[in-house]
C-alpha cells in the first residue's frame, strides 16, 4: 500500500509539523502520520506564540526556515514585544493568535510542500532491524517501511485526563490516547517517566463584564516574526498596506473569595490526593497549586485572551486547573467581570509518558536505537516553541543521517535552540522544561533581532534557508556595517549637537565627536539623532538601495543595538572563544571513563550514562567538576 519513506514523523504536533517540513524541504521524502487530520497544529492550550525567550526562539525557527514564524505572523490577532524597557537581550516578540486560522495555516503550508505525505492513524508499534529502527506499524495494521523515524507524540503517550474525581483516557479532550510505543520502548531498554500538565476553562466572551477589567492592547506599531516580506494582518508594511485593528486582551484578578471557593474541592483534587504522579510545569502550575504554594498572596493575576477574530470563545490564562467542574464554575463567577461567565467546557490536567533525554544525542537521535529521532514534549519539554525547534531540528539531521552527512549542532553560544538541546541532554529534565532568557549566557548575542545574522547563513549552506533569504541577510549586514562605519567616521560640531543634547537630558561635549560617541549615550537614540543633524549622504544612498521602509527601520534599529553594546558584546565574544577551545576538542564515542579512577565517582557515573561528544558538552554535564575536565584533558592529550 505505500512505497518506502526517507522518514515518518509520528505526530502533527508543532514538532511534528517542523520535523516535516524542514525533512522535506531538503529534499526527503516524508510521511506524516497524525491520529486526526483535524487537529494539525493544533493549538491545545493557550492561542498565542513567543513571549520571554520563546519569541527568540521562533524567530531563530525562521531564520532556519522554519515555518512557525510564517504562520504565527499570518494568523496574529495581537503583537507586543514583550521588555521593551530592559536591553535589547530582553526584548521578546510575541503575537495572540487565531486558533482555528493557526492550525488552517499549518495545514496549507503542509499541503503545498513537495514531499510530504499524510496519514490519518495511529503509530502503534516501531520495526526494528536490530538496533535500528526500518519502518512503523499502525493500530490498523498498516506497515510503513521507512530510513528514519522521528517520534514527536506530545501529550498522548498513555495520557490521562484528570477533572476531579474523573478520569479518562486522552492526549488532549476529546481525542484518544496513544499506546504501544511507551511499552516498546521501554523493552528495547529506554528509561521513562511521567509529566503532567495543565489547561483553563474555555469561557463564552459575550457573559462577561470588560468594564471591571484592565485593557491589555497590542503595540501601536506591531513588528513580526518572520524576516521574510511582512504577512502580518496588523502591519501596514504588510503586503495590502493596510493594518487590521489589534484584538486587545485583558487582564482581571482572583481574591480570597475565589480561593476560598477552590480550596472547597481541595480534598476532591487529582493532585493533592495522589491520583497524579506526573511531575507538572513549575513555572505555569495549575491555579489551586498556586494557591497552596503561595497562600499569603491575596491575589492572583488573570489574562483574559480572546480565541481568534470572530469566535466569542475566550482563554482564561492563568486559571489552570483540574478541579471538579462546579467548583471551577463557582469559582470564576467570583472574579471580577466573570459575574456572569458561561464556561464552555472546564479545564482539567493530563498525565502522560516522556524519556528523560540524557537517552539523546545532541542530535537528537537516540543512542539505543539507530536512525530514531524524537523531539517535543516526550523529551520532556513544554510549550509549542521549544517543541517546534526540536522537531525542526529532529527534521533537519533525519535526513542529513540517511544521506550520510554530518549532523547540525547549534552551539550554545549560536542560537536558544542549542541552548534548549544542551540543557535536555547534559542536565536533564525532571519537570517539563521552558525556555527563559536567564538559561543562555550569551543571551547579549542570542538577540531576537540577529537570529537571521546568527543563523540563516548556516541554514543557507545546509540546503533549507532560501536563497532569498540569505540576500536579504547580505543586504541587512552590509547596510549594517556601513551604518557602524560612517558613525565611526562622521563627526559632528558641538553648535551642532549640544542642542540635541541638551534637550535630551545629556552632558553637552566641548569638542567635536564622532556619531558613534554621541550614540553610545544612554539618552540618546538614532531616529532623533539623526532627524535633529540629518543623515550622512552615504547612508542616504543605503536607504534609497533598500527602498523598503520596514527592512530600513529594522537595520537602523539592529545598528543602534551594535553601536550602544559594543562593549558587552566584544566581552561575550571573549567568553566564547575561551568557551570554544573546549568545543573543539572531541571525545570518541565510545571511551571508557570507567578505567579513569581519577575521575570522581559521579563524574564517571554521569559522563557514561550521557556519553558527550565533546570537552565542553561534558564540562556542562551536572557533577561534572573542573577537576574532572582536567583529568579529561590530560587523556585526550590536551
Amino acid at each position: 500500500m505505500f512505497q518506502e519513506y526517507d522518514i515518518v514523523v509520528v505526530g502533527a504536533g508543532h514538532a511534528g509539523c517542523e520535523a516535516a517540513a524542514a525533512a522535506a524541504n531538503l529534499g526527503s521524502k516524508v510521511l506524516l502520520v497524525t491520529m486526526n487530520m483535524q487537529t494539525i497544529a493544533q493549538m491545545s492550550c493557550n492561542p498565542a506564540m513567543g513571549g520571554v525567550a520563546k519569541g527568540q526562539i521562533v524567530r531563530e525557527i525562521d531564520a532556519m526556515g522554519g515555518y512557525s514564524g510564517i504562520i504565527s505572523d499570518k494568523s496574529a490577532i495581537q503583537f507586543r514585544m514583550l521588555n521593551r524597557s530592559k536591553g535589547p537581550a530582553m526584548w521578546s516578540p510575541r503575537t495572540q493568535n487565531d486558533r482555528m486560522l493557526f492550525a488552517h495555516e499549518w495545514r496549507m503550508m503542509l499541503e503545498r510542500t513537495p514531499n510530504v505525505d499524510f496519514l490519518q492513524d495511529t503509530v502503534a508499534t516501531l520495526l526494528m532491524d536490530g538496533k535500528r529502527v526500518v519502518g512503523v506499524k499502525t493500530s490498523m495494521g498498516t506497515e510503513v517501511r521507512c530510513k528514519s523515524v522521528v517520534l514527536t507524540n506530545g501529550t498522548f503517550l498513555n495520557g490521562i485526563i484528570h477533572i476531579g474525581e474523573k478520569q479518562f483516557g486522552g492526549g488532549r479532550m476529546a481525542e484518544r490516547a496513544a499506546t504501544g510505543i511507551t511499552e516498546q520502548l521501554i523493552q528495547l531498554g529506554f528509561e521513562s517517566g511521567r509529566m503532567k500538565t495543565g489547561t483553563p476553562p474555555r469561557i463564552d466572551g459575550r457573559s462577561l463584564d470588560y468594564s471591571k477589567m484592565a485593557e491589555q492592547k497590542g503595540d501601536e506599531n506591531p513588528s513580526k516574526f518572520s524576516f521574510l516580506p511582512n504577512q502580518s494582518p496588523l502591519s501596514n508594511f504588510n503586503i495590502t498596506g493596510k493594518a487590521k485593528e489589534q484584538r486587545s486582551c485583558w487582564i482581571t484578578y482572583t481574591n480570597s473569595e475565589v480561593h476560598e471557593l477552590l480550596k472547597e474541592g481541595f480534598d476532591q483534587s487529582p493532585m493533592f490526593a495522589g491520583r497524579i504522579k506526573g511531575i507538572g510545569p513549575r513555572y505555569c502550575p495549575s491555579i489551586e497549586d498556586k494557591i497552596n504554594r503561595f497562600s499569603d498572596k491575596e491575589r492572583h493575576q488573570l489574562f483574559v485572551e480572546p480565541e481568534g477574530w470572530d469566535t466569542i470563545e475566550i482563554y482564561l490564562n492563568g486559571f489552570s486547573t483540574s478541579l471538579p467542574q462546579e467548583i471551577q464554575y463557582k469559582a470564576l463567577c467570583k472574579i471580577p467581570g466573570l459575574e456572569n461567565v458561561k464556561m464552555f467546557r472546564p479545564g482539567y490536567a493530563i498525565e502522560y509518558d516522556y524519556f528523560p533525554p540524557h537517552q539523546l544525542k545532541l542530535s537528537l537521535e537516540t543512542q539505543l536505537i539507530e536512525n530514531l529521532y524524537f523531539a517535543g514534549q516526550i523529551n520532556g519539554t513544554t510549550g509549542y516553541e521549544e517543541a517546534a525547534c526540536q522537531g525542526l531540528m529532529a527534521g533537519i539531521n533525519a535526513h542529513r543521517k540517511i544521506n550520510e552527512l554530518d549532523a547540525v549542532i547549534l552551539k550554545r553560544s549560536e542560537a536558544y535552540i542549542g541552548v534548549l538541546i544542551d540543557d535536555l541532554i547534559n542536565k536533564g529534565t525532571e519537570e517539563p522544561y521552558r525556555m527563559f532568557t536567564s538559561r543562555a549566557e550569551y543571551r547579549i548575542l542570542l538577540r531576537q533581532d540577529n537570529a537571521d545574522l546568527r543563523l540563516t547563513p548556516l541554514s543557507n549552506a545546509i540546503g533549507l534557508a532560501s536563497d532569498e533569504r540569505i540576500l536579504r541577510v547580505k543586504q541587512k549586514q552590509e547596510a549594517i556595517d556601513k551604518i557602524i562605519s560612517s558613525f565611526k567616521k562622521e563627526k559632528v560640531e558641538v553648535s551642532e549637537v549640544n542642542p540635541y543634547l541638551v534637550s535630551h537630558e545629556t552632558s553637552v561635549i566641548d569638542e567635536r565627536a564622532t556619531l558613534f560617541q554621541i550614540i553610545s549615550r544612554p539618552q540618546v537614540d538614532v531616529q532623533s539623532l539623526v532627524s535633529c543633524i540629518g543623515k550622512p549622504k552615504e547612508l542616504l544612498n543605503i536607504e534609497q538601495e533598500i527602498s523598503n521602509d520596514e527592512v530600513i527601520l529594522e537595520i537602523w534599529e539592529e545598528a543602534e543595538i551594535l553601536m550602544k553594546y559594543e562593549g558587552y558584546i566584544a566581552k561575550e565574544m571573549e567568553l566564547v572563544d575561551k568557551m570554544k577551545r573546549l568545543e573543539d576538542v572531541p571525545i570518541f564515542e565510545y571511551f571508557d571513563y570507567s578505567r579513569l579512577n581519577s575521575l570522581s565517582t559521579e563524574a564517571r557515573q554521569k559522563l557514561s550514562k550521557i556519553r558527550p561528544q565533546t570537552l565542553g558538552q561534558a564540562s556542562r554535564i551536572s557533577g561534572v567538576n573542573p577537576s574532572d575536565v582536567q583529568v579529561l584533558m590530560v587523556y585526550l592529550g590536551r
